[in-house]
């Protein structure tokens, strides 16, 4: 398998930047680790060595990069205000510096985000909100709004809100969402959601589900047995979804 390594200095985000990229061909997928991992995450992991075959064939190209959860959602140091500037930040280097990379080095016409946990929710929110840059999303284990509790996993914004919490929030905004193109755009974008039955975030993925469906979007819920938001559950995911 074919293994590149790139770093550059992101204008964006004032410091330097990883990714790793598998593959010589296919369709690119944008990978977003979990909060405690980073560009070499997935293939610690094993979740690219279970694509392997996939990647191999030249049916799928692979994009690991940094996810800055320390520098955005988990930096309790910062203010709120300030975590989800950095998280805006932090798309912008995906948007004009990531993106543009994917397609000057493939230009295969699928690009596919994808997540797990804290990545689901950062694919998500880029995907319902750039739906015309993306053929499809695969989310696992994903919370959709950060600023709820659930067992042990706490209001990353500390009550703080605002308008760039309600627009990078998956959950807040669809509701309200009645614009033409963009629902168009979501309507072809292919999204599979993937959670396990006893996870912590079991019944937010079921009302992200309900309002998809209300907007006529089209998508797919599956819920595994068990507890699935662990590392052995997503390689299985990864090779079943991806």
């Amino acid at each position: 398998m074919r293994r590149d390594h790139r770093s550059w200095h992101s204008p964006r985000l004032h410091r330097d930047m990883e990714l790793l990229i598998f593959g010589h061909a296919g369709a690119k997928v944008l990978m977003f680790p979990t909060r405690d991992g980073g560009f070499w995450e997935y293939e610690k992991l094993d979740i690219v060595a279970n694509l392997g075959e996939k990647v191999d064939a030249g049916q799928l190209q692979l994009y690991c990069i940094e996810g800055l959860a320390r520098e955005t959602f988990y930096n309790k140091g910062r203010h709120p205000a300030d975590r989800i500037r950095r998280h805006a930040a932090f798309e912008e280097y995906i948007l004009n510096e990531v993106l543009p990379l994917m397609a000057k080095t493939n230009p295969h016409d699928c690009t596919i985000a994808m997540g797990c946990s804290l990545g689901a929710f950062q694919a998500a929110s880029l995907v319902f909100r750039h739906p015309h840059l993306f053929q499809k999303l695969v989310a696992f284990s994903g919370r959709y709004d950060l600023t709820m509790r659930v067992e042990c996993f706490d209001d990353l914004l500390d009550g703080y809100y605002g308008d760039d919490v309600y627009f990078h929030t998956p959950t807040h905004f669809l509701p309200k969402l009645n614009c033409p193109w963009r629902l168009d755009e979501l309507r072809r974008t292919d999204i599979v959601l993937v959670i396990g039955k006893a996870d912590p975030f079991l019944d937010n993925n079921r009302h992200l589900s309900r309002l998809l469906e209300e907007k006529n979007i089209r998508h797919q819920l599956h819920v595994w047995d068990g507890r699935a938001h662990r590392a052995g559950a997503w390689r299985k995911m990864a090779a079943l979804y991806v």
